[in-house]
């Protein structure tokens, strides 16, 4: 994928940093997945791994990506986007200005890896 200098893909998780919150998250997934509130989690890390079809996608890939928690999200951009985006969603920055590429409806509605990353690849 060709991408413009200075451009970063920034994935936002629907949960927030930590290993107690990890935990937490680790047994919402076993116990209630259908509740889950965050498919971008589900879609790219299974219930202990990261998933290999993306695994592969991102190390392969020469866009820049940044995995964020929420908390650390809002940390780190909040003051750079103006009205906070829901979660989970997926950013583009290009040169120090963010807008959305997937948001939280279109990241729910994905059903795999395969799909993320075709949408990805359509809108990068």
């Amino acid at each position: 994928m060709e991408t413009e200098k200075g451009q970063k893909l920034i994935f936002v998780y629907n949960a927030d940093s930590g290993i107690r919150n990890m935990i937490i998250d680790g047994a919402h997934k076993i116990f209630s997945p259908s509740t889950y509130e965050c498919n971008l989690c589900g879609i790219t890390y299974g219930m202990f791994t990261e998933n290999t079809v993306w695994k592969k996608f991102r190390k392969e890939n020469a866009m820049k990506m940044q995995f964020l928690h929420t908390d650390e999200f809002q940390g780190q951009y909040v003051s750079k986007i103006g009205n906070c985006p829901t979660f989970p969603v997926i950013l583009m920055e290009t040169e120090g200005n963010l807008e959305i590429l997937i948001n939280t409806a279109e990241l729910d509605g994905l059903q795999c890896a395969e799909n993320l990353i075709d949408l990805i690849n359509a809108r990068t």
